[in-house]
């Protein structure tokens, strides 16, 4: 990759626009797709389906070969991309304790759970039935910092629409966190079209060896239940466009001044819903839940169109920057996605649950068609957005991430050196081209050298012990200094099946 423009010329560039009057200030949009996997676009090698425009970000600004997020699994990934900061800094590396109707519960106290044990990709979960939830505050702390407040006060209207998965609190809203407007539901999942079903319009596909098929399917309620500003209301649509639509409306309120839309789709995360006409647009796949998720996502295509659409027809598309990113590698667990060529997928610490799609459009800044091979994080988005909009970090914290856009002009300066990963018993470390996998359940260790083995199937721990021995140090090193005890306990244990054997991984 060759660089457009010199270093410190891009950094007066940024600096002329960070500093110039607001009217100058980028629209900004940061677009989180659930549970897309690294392979599940066109544009990332998938011959089967049709994403024209997704990867049109990418054509028109960078595609990220090697984007890791900081947790294989949506809330804690979500939490360090609001934040800019790993989530374990302030003791969120668990799922937040989900408010679902009283049928899920139900269906857990009677131990359905424990599903295909020997079958089935997820093998089993188990609740902790045992665990005073009542006693445990399972919200992003108010002391952090988000996106939207650090926007806030640099004059931009904000809006949250889609997947918050930051609070679970009752009297716990997005207004609170920055959000002027909100349309959103708070929970891990929820249903894209509510009940009753049109099934002519509408396939519903289940799941049964999914872990969360009993909370995907049970009625809108509590932290699946979809609410406007604080008001719980009914969606008749399909969600996927209902999301697109009211960030279209946003933008049409607030085109005469800066904005921030944070549109976080459930898009492909399960329940397998899909109008049956995308479904019928999936040619040449014979495995229907492969051409349900696939639909899915041609769906998720087309709404983040529609939304490009309307920047092209208000002419705010030159002054936009758009990031858009998974929050975690694909649910192999689904049956429908495999993140090759990588190891893994949700819910491990193998680069098939860490490494996702990321693509970053900005004329003003980025020259098209590029493709990005260095190692980057999605701790980058928050301090690419501060420094964009010209807000200044808090000097009481520490931020994980970088400004992203320089590095794009630079052949040898490298975002990261090092990246870290924990939930619990389950951690890895990379730094440079090695890579170390701990699983303290299991009892194993590996190492990898990525460079030389993208799929991870070579530990070399034992034929690198010095290797070994120093990225053990730099993982305690980095938890001694940098994370805090979890602020509450993973409410349930999963084993994943992983090219044949079955590693455990705390929710």
């Amino acid at each position: 990759m060759k660089p457009f423009l010199s270093f410190p010329f891009v950094l007066l560039f940024l600096n002329c626009c960070i500093f110039g009057q607001q009217k100058q200030l980028p629209n900004i949009i940061l677009v989180v797709a659930d549970d897309l996997g690294y392979s599940d676009l066109s544009s990332y090698g998938n011959t089967a389906i049709h994403t024209p425009n997704i990867d049109a970000l990418g054509k028109e600004g960078v595609r990220f070969t090697q984007a890791y997020v900081t947790a294989p699994i949506c809330s804690p990934s979500r939490m360090s991309i609001f934040t800019g900061r790993y989530q374990q800094r302030f003791g969120c590396e668990f799922m937040p304790y989900d408010r679902l109707h009283p049928s899920v519960r139900k269906n857990i106290e009677k131990g359905i759970f424990s599903l295909h044990k020997k079958a089935g990709d997820i093998t089993s979960l188990k609740p902790n039935l045992l665990l005073n939830r009542s006693a445990y505050i399972t919200d992003l702390p108010a002391t952090e910092i988000t996106m939207a407040e650090l926007l806030k006060k640099q004059g931009y209207a904000t809006a949250l629409v889609g997947k918050w998965n930051l609070n679970t609190s009752p009297g716990k809203f997005p207004d609170q966190r920055g959000y002027d407007y909100a349309y959103y539901f708070d929970g891990a999942l929820t249903k894209y079209v509510d009940d009753p079903v049109d099934t002519s319009k509408y396939i519903n596909w289940h799941l049964p060896w999914a872990f969360s098929e009993f909370a995907a399917w049970a009625p809108r309620y509590g932290s699946t239940a979809i609410i406007e500003g604080r008001k719980v209301v009914k969606d008749t649509g399909y969600l996927t466009f209902s999301f697109a639509n009211k960030s279209i409306d946003f933008i049409e309120k607030n085109k005469d001044h800066p904005f921030f839309l944070t549109l976080t789709f459930n898009a492909p995360h399960d329940p397998f819903q899909v109008p049956k006409n995308y479904f019928d647009r999936i040619k040449g796949v014979p495995d229907s839940t492969k051409r349900v998720y696939y639909g899915m996502i041609e769906a998720l295509d087309d709404a983040v169109g529609s939304v490009m659409n309307k920047l092209t027809k208000e002419g705010l598309l030159e002054n936009t920057i758009v990031f858009f990113i998974s929050d975690n590698g694909g649910a192999t667990y689904t049956r429908a996605t495999d993140n090759a060529p990588l190891r893994g997928g949700k819910c491990t610490h193998f680069d098939g649950g860490l490494l996702v799609p990321f693509f970053i459009r900005y004329p003003a800044a980025i020259k098209p068609s590029q493709v990005y091979n260095y190692a980057v994080s999605s701790l980058d988005i928050f301090s690419t957005i501060a420094a964009i909009s010209g807000a200044t970090l808090s000097a009481d914290r520490a931020y994980d991430g970088v400004n992203i856009l320089p590095y794009l002009s630079s052949d040898t300066l490298l975002p990261h050196k090092s990246f870290y990963w924990r939930n619990g018993y389950s951690k890895a470390i990379r730094i440079g081209d090695w890579k170390l996998y701990v699983n303290e359940k299991n009892k194993v260790t590996y190492l990898f050298n990525i460079a030389q083995d993208r799929d991870e199937k070579h530990d070399l721990s034992s034929s690198r012990p010095y290797k070994l021995k120093e990225l053990n140090e730099a993982l305690r090193q980095w938890e001694k200094n940098n994370t805090i005890k979890p602020l509450w306990p993973s409410g349930a244990g999963v084993l994943i099946n992983v090219n044949g054997k079955r590693f455990h991984f705390p929710t």
